[in-house]
């Protein structure tokens, strides 16, 4: 005889006797719930001393379970807003002022595409979106004071939505102002100010791999030092017994780690590779009331796109529906000399998926070439090192093969057939280097034809595409720091990446003495920068939290960089170059006197140390949160990678206090020895919990201004010597 049961509110088997009506299958909401509290039964959480999250499960699918429940823990409220990002569905929660960001992010992504795909794609990658909306949904169901604001339930296919986790995202690239000029019918915006005294402090990140040969140990070693707005990314560990083992930093919402290791082998991703993103112009002909572009000779029609854009308004919800334009080059995203301009971009959300996360499971340099035949991995540069002693480097990844004869750097013809991209560059044709003689290999988001000294690449092998950005202070400074060491542990490789010279100064300083030195006797300038010259002639270019030159040379240089943008961009150079390369005598010395005048205003004296000025203040995020002058925070020595600093520390947001506070630079930084046993060390900026009432909100704080590391916990039996809290997910 059949016996039935119901367990966790699933019906574990169906009796077949049509006399029992009462006992109706179980709703999808609690078969799901059902799932949930399985799948938490599989994973264990523990949390070291510093809150860092390890996460071991049976299968991949609970680890990634018990990761997004983990990161949901740690900051909820990130891990939404990334994915209600991602959705175009930003203005709902932030009002009309996100529509243009929403419309950007809707020309490309649609749920309808990414529900297709996700049906299409693999049985054990649905596993893991499964277990990646499982996992947010059940922090939810167990934490209900939780409010989130938009999405109450997450879908397996919204993975596919914010695949890629590159620094800066491809998407991001179009201009949201030119965006809304277009489509929304608005005059031109008038340029920022050129008066505000602050550099932008630079996206990206440095990667250094060190090869046997010059390592203390005989061992590979690797630096991961990204460079991203604080907060981007948590320090987490997750574990299956189907082979994952993975360290790192993950950006919040994402179940791989973007940037890290496994006993075997690790990656570090910076940005700035080759050309991926092109521009097409479109001849727009409009004929009975329908528009269409010229191709090859011939019309064909622009393929128009209502789209929807709700968002929260005074009242409540409203909504505004906005007719975009389609090209078969792309998505029409702004106006240029009479054209419409169409944009074409990488879109394989799915094969991102798959590499980004296969690429964590890479225990050789063969699975991870293997990994990178996948080809979707647009953004970025990886520098990569294992246990076998390779040290490798890919510059870009994804890379279309286009004809050498047009100018990408700017938009192309599109009514020539030759501008159609001709498919991908395999990988053995991109940039890339292999355990080098040189036994090093960098990227500071420059060129790839400084990354091994003298055995680097050569720029006349490859067409110009293929790189986009050139040589910068950070990479001359790396190239110096390497190239004559030998003997690296990771504590000499922290020391490294923190060397505290400040290249960018080297030609700016001299010059600026033979300015003042020409000065006539006479001149007011003679004596009002007397002191202000003495100082940065006797500098030896380094920073620290005592030296006043670092505080006068920085303000200095934040007065020549907004003196200088508006020219450096019209002349398309780095306005870092440009500040050396093209500024005049007069230029310089009055930015110096505006730089005195600045500090003496907000501080007193010209002559203020360094650390009385740049600080470290750990925020929660909060939206209406600012930084604050009277609250506590901590000195930091280095400073704008615009400087030449490999350690980067750097304010975007508008300076409303009078000292300075980063918000992007350092954020997670590890270093990592591939040895029998793995050793590494990390760094978090502030802390592993976005709760300011947690004890892991700041306990970092001290360290990362100092750079200071703490060991990473790898193995379970270290983990258990420094253990916090074990648990499952809903205890």
């Amino acid at each position: 005889m059949l016996s039935c049961r119901l367990v966790l509110n699933t019906l574990l088997c169906a009796a077949t006797l049509p006399a029992l009506p009462a006992m109706a299958a179980p709703s999808p909401a609690s078969a799901e719930q059902a799932r949930w509290q399985a799948s938490a039964g599989h994973v264990t959480i523990m949390r070291d001393k510093w809150g860092i999250p390890h996460v071991f499960g049976k299968t991949d699918a609970d680890a990634v379970f018990g990761l997004l429940y983990a990161q949901a823990e740690d900051d909820f409220n990130r891990v939404e807003l990334n994915y209600i990002n991602a959705l175009g569905r930003l203005a709902e929660v932030e009002g009309e002022a996100a529509l243009w960001r929403d419309l950007r992010m809707k020309l490309f992504i649609t749920p309808q595409d990414l529900q297709a795909k996700y049906a299409a794609s693999p049985a054990w990658l649905q596993q893991l979106m499964v277990a990646f909306a499982d996992g947010l949904n059940y922090y939810l169901l167990t934490h209900p004071a939780v409010k989130p604001k938009l999405l109450t339930h997450f879908e397996p296919w919204m993975a596919l939505a914010f695949s890629e986790g590159s620094i800066g995202g491809d998407i991001e690239s179009i201009d949201l102002k030119q965006l809304e000029q277009l489509y929304g019918k608005r005059a031109p915006a008038p340029l920022a100010d050129a008066a505000t005294p602050r550099e932008t402090e630079p996206r990206g990140s440095n990667g250094f791999a060190i090869a046997p040969q010059r390592s203390a140990s005989g061992h590979a070693l690797l630096l991961i030092n990204p460079h991203t707005s604080f907060y981007f990314r948590p320090e987490v560990h997750m574990v299956s017994e189907q082979g994952l083992n993975a360290y790192g930093a993950v950006t919040w919402g994402q179940f791989f780690v973007y940037q890290g290791f496994n006993e075997r082998a690790g990656w570090m991703h910076t940005s700035g590779g080759g050309d991926v993103i092109d521009e097409y112009l479109e001849t727009i002909v409009e004929q009975h009331g329908k528009l269409f572009y010229r191709y090859a000779g011939a019309l064909r029609p622009l393929r128009p796109v209502p789209i929807t854009l709700p968002y929260k308004s005074g009242a409540g919800m409203a909504s505004k529906t906005v007719t975009a334009y389609f090209s078969h080059h792309g998505p029409v995203v702004r106006e240029a000399g009479g054209k419409w301009v169409a944009v074409k971009l990488m879109e394989e959300p799915l094969k991102a998926l798959t590499q980004s996360y296969t690429r964590t499971k890479a225990t050789s340099y063969a699975q991870f070439y293997q990994s990178m035949e996948l080809r979707t991995n647009s953004s970025n540069n990886t520098v990569y090192a294992d246990a076998d002693g390779t040290i490798a480097y890919f510059h870009g990844n994804f890379v279309p093969r286009r004809d050498t004869s047009f100018d990408w750097t700017h938009p192309v013809d599109g009514s020539n057939p030759a501008t159609e991209w001709q498919g991908l560059h395999a990988v053995q044709d991109t940039i890339t280097l292999r355990n080098p003689a040189s036994g090093y290999i960098l990227n500071t988001n420059n060129w790839p034809f400084a990354a091994a000294g003298a055995d680097s690449p050569r720029i006349g092998d490859y067409p110009a595409y293929m790189w986009t950005l050139p040589e910068n202070a950070r990479g001359v400074h790396a190239v110096r720091v390497l190239r004559d060491q030998s003997h690296f542990t990771l504590e000499s490789l922290i020391a490294t990446s923190y060397d505290s010279y400040l290249t960018e100064f080297e030609a700016l300083v001299p010059a600026l003495a033979a300015d003042w030195d020409a000065l006539a006797a006479g001149d007011p300038l003679k004596a009002q920068l007397a002191g202000q010259v003495a100082a940065l002639r006797a500098w030896d270019l380094r920073y620290s939290v005592a030296s006043v030159p670092t505080s006068l040379a920085v303000y200095w240089g934040q007065q020549m960089v907004a003196a200088a943008s508006a020219a450096a961009r019209a002349k398309e150079v780095p306005v870092a170059d440009y500040i050396v390369t093209s500024l005049g005598a007069q230029e310089r010395l009055q930015a110096l006197a505006r730089a005195s005048a600045r500090l003496a205003a907000d501080f007193g004296s010209w002559q203020t140390p360094w650390g009385q000025i740049n600080r470290f203040q750990r925020l929660s995020g909060e939206v209406d949160q600012q930084y604050d002058d009277s609250k506590p925070s901590y000195p930091v020595a280095f400073t704008s990678a615009t400087w030449g600093s490999l350690a980067a520390f750097g304010m975007v947001a508008k300076q409303t206090t009078k000292r300075i506070y980063g918000d992007r630079g350092n954020s997670f930084v590890a270093v990592v020895e591939f040895g029998p046993r793995l050793r590494a060390k990390s760094i978090l900026g502030g802390g592993e919990s976005a709760d300011p009432a947690s004890r892991h909100f700041s306990d970092q704080a001290e360290m990362y201004s100092r750079g200071q590391f703490k060991d990473v916990l790898f193995y379970k039996e270290d983990i258990e010597k420094f253990l916090e809290r074990k648990y499952h997910p809903g205890e």
